[in-house]
């Protein structure tokens, strides 16, 4: 649990910059998750950045889609997408209007709110494994496609909101690949993380999906 941090909302302006100044400075923020049961607040531990067009890691690679529409609109909303046929995955859009880029929200600390993320996350062994690892962050927060499109910087009642919280310094920051990314995005050092801290999902290469005969 950390010390008072500052819950001040994170202006637009936060996420209008490059992905690669926005990912690394969401460490330590706060992501408060409004539901019919009560808020819960996750403080970022570990993150990823895809930087759209420019990035063959990126869903936004090959231009537009229906799939990642929001990608391409206004900083600060949420991009929510389906994956391996049974996870959702949450993503926070940066840059300027028309320039898909975005960051993977991959890991962190339940600060508030465990109670109900528990319920959601019925395998975890302990509270560090409720949000440890992309998959398992939304489903302890109850993020699914509804969410997709969320504006995380709306000045009035919002599902999904990021507060300033206690930023990482940049000494306790550590950066390597992204986790399951191939190809050419593979070589990437975009992954970005707390070191030493036991919320931190693991890092795993790429394995290509092995057709069933």
């Amino acid at each position: 649990m950390i010390a008072s941090p500052d819950r001040t909302p994170l202006p637009r302006e936060f996420f209008d910059r490059p992905v690669l100044e926005v990912a690394p400075d969401l460490l330590g923020r706060l992501l408060v998750r409004a539901t019919p049961d009560g808020p819960i607040t996750l403080r970022l531990t570990e993150v990823e950045a895809y930087d759209g067009q420019n990035d063959p890691g990126s869903h936004a690679y090959r231009g537009r889609t229906a799939r990642n529409e929001v990608m391409f609109g206004a900083p600060g909303h949420v991009y929510v997408y389906f994956t391996y046929g049974m996870w959702f995955c949450m993503n926070l859009v940066c840059g300027p209007e028309g320039r898909a880029s975005a960051v993977l929200l991959r890991a962190g600390e339940i600060v508030e709110g465990a109670e109900l993320a528990r319920t959601r996350r019925l395998a975890a062994r302990n509270d560090k494994e409720l949000a440890k690892g992309p998959a398992r962050l939304a489903t302890a927060l109850d993020v699914d496609r509804s969410l997709n499109g969320t504006d995380a910087c709306a000045t009035g009642a919002t599902p999904l909101r990021i507060l300033h919280g206690a930023p990482v310094g940049s000494a306790q920051v550590r950066t390597g690949p992204r986790t399951g990314v191939s190809g050419e995005g593979a070589v990437h050092p975009w992954r970005y993380w707390v070191a030493d801290d036991p919320t931190v999902s693991p890092y795993r290469a790429h394995v290509p999906r092995r057709r069933r005969s």
